[in-house]
């Protein structure tokens, strides 16, 4: 004797594999943005910015941050820089953001930058990078200045992402 109810049970109650897979990625992703928020917020005790003109939460959602000192050595990157790069944080944790320029970054737009950090002024530009396996990507960067509690200028934050429209 067969039990249909048994049968059309499982058929319409399984879910297959791959949504789970996409639902342990999207877990991870939002693990990721709140450890990443968390330590945004321990940084911007320490410092102040304008959070409302930076509007940090909702583009930390769709942009890599990045945090450099005075020397531009970075110091924070949100993890969303692995999938924008390939590199994990703990790779460039020191280094300067040179490290993504190669062969086909423009000098021009290299100096301009170079002369916006100089001038200590914000910017916003669009340059070749590398990735870690080496191809170039289109990076968008949009840099603002960072002042400690005394109101000097201690770091550079730049919301960056991959300008598909380059």
């Amino acid at each position: 004797m067969k039990n249909t109810n048994s049968d059309d049970f499982l058929q319409r109650n399984s879910v297959p594999i791959l949504a789970w897979d996409f639902h342990y990625e999207y877990i991870n992703e939002l693990k990721a943005l709140t450890v990443d928020l968390k330590r945004l917020n321990e940084i911007s005790n320490q410092f102040t910015w304008n959070e409302e003109k930076l509007n940090i939460q909702e583009r930390i959602k769709q942009e890599v941050v990045v945090i450099t000192d005075l020397e531009l050595k970075i110091v924070f990157a949100s993890s969303g820089i692995k999938k924008m790069t390939g590199f994990k944080e703990e790779e460039i944790l020191g280094k300067t953001p040179k490290m993504f320029q190669g062969p086909a970054t423009s000098k021009k737009d290299l100096k301009e930058i170079r002369e916006a950090i100089k001038k200590r002024v914000s910017f916003v530009k669009t340059i070749e990078n590398y990735r870690k396996n080496g191809n170039t990507y289109k990076c968008k960067i949009d840099a603002s200045l960072v002042y400690n509690l005394k109101g000097e200028l201690s770091h550079f934050m730049a919301f960056e992402k991959e300008d598909l429209s380059a």
